[in-house]
């Protein structure tokens, strides 16, 4: 994806905070080490390394296995994610300058690790190389997509469905690069971008107000944090669950890339139908794609 030549292009703001985040300490989730932690207690050996090696589902890993490595998993970031966001508004109002914007990048880190989580427990690839810490086009792009299911979006949705649609099809163990890029998926990812963007352009009235008053303001970050957070993970897991890579009958093969190419739908963004949390949490609840 090339760079906006404007900052303050949504598009382009959207992504800035999200490799941004990326580089945070902590933020990067290794697949391989998280797979054998969270499978640890209720899968054999052999079936530890398969889910490594290949996938979950390629490893016959049960459904409720993975429902259960994927709540607790939810639990631990959003429990987390919560106390950071307590903490970080208890300074008050003369640390606002600063408060404001490190909760709202602890916050993002935290939605791209439990993103990371349950893409790996339902058979998405490694999404970040081991080598620099850059994110590729193709990594930005899927990201993007699972945030914009996380807030409730109907384009997210039909562009994770499709990028993991091409991936079952063609058996392959990396992203879809083209289409990520280049096909016609990468116009969902750029009005997903651009949407999340915009939301990002207001900070919300309760948590600013909320963080100008010590100590009742940490209680009151920290709780529309649990609020905003809980329900976006569950909405992410929730339908990476109901796609296909995540059948168990699923296997994956050493093929690189998918070049496929899927019919474009013709969509855009309405107005939100939810109140904003920090910059990046604008909706809490599913937003309404094509209303005028």
């Amino acid at each position: 994806m090339k760079p906006g030549k404007d900052i303050e292009n949504p598009e382009s703001r959207f992504f800035a905070v999200l490799v941004a985040a990326a580089k945070l300490p902590g933020v990067r989730i290794h697949r391989e080490a998280y797979l054998r932690t969270a499978l640890a207690r209720h899968c054999t050996e052999d079936e530890i390394r398969r889910a490594i090696e290949e996938t979950p589902a390629a490893a016959g890993i049960a459904v409720d296995v993975l429902e259960k490595a994927a709540n607790d998993s939810i639990r631990y970031e959003t429990a987390k994610v919560s106390a950071l966001s307590a903490a970080a508004g208890i300074p008050g109002i003369l640390a606002l300058p600063a408060t404001v914007p490190a909760d709202t990048a602890q916050y993002v880190g935290h939605m791209l690790r439990i993103a990371q989580k349950l893409a790996y427990l339902y058979s998405w690839p490694d999404l970040f190389s081991d080598e620099g810490d850059g994110v590729d086009d193709a990594t930005k792009g899927v990201l993007t997509l699972f945030f914009g299911v996380m807030v409730g979006t109907k384009s997210a949705n039909v562009g994770v469905g499709k990028v993991a649609g091409l991936m079952a099809e063609q058996v392959a163990k990396k992203l879809p690069q083209k289409a990520l890029t280049h096909g016609v998926v990468y116009p969902l990812v750029r009005r997903v971008a651009g949407y999340l963007g915009v939301r990002m352009t207001t900070q919300s009235f309760a948590t600013t107000v909320s963080k100008a008053i010590p100590l009742v303001g940490a209680a009151v970050s920290g709780t529309l944090t649990f609020a905003t957070y809980l329900p976006m993970a569950k909405r992410l897991k929730k339908h990476l669950a109901g796609l296909p890579l995540a059948e168990p009958s699923h296997r994956v093969t050493e093929r690189d890339v998918v070049d496929g190419e899927v019919v474009e739908e013709h969509e855009f963004f309405g107005p939100a139908d939810a109140e904003q949390h920090g910059a990046i949490t604008a909706a809490v609840k599913p937003e309404e794609e094509g209303r005028s």
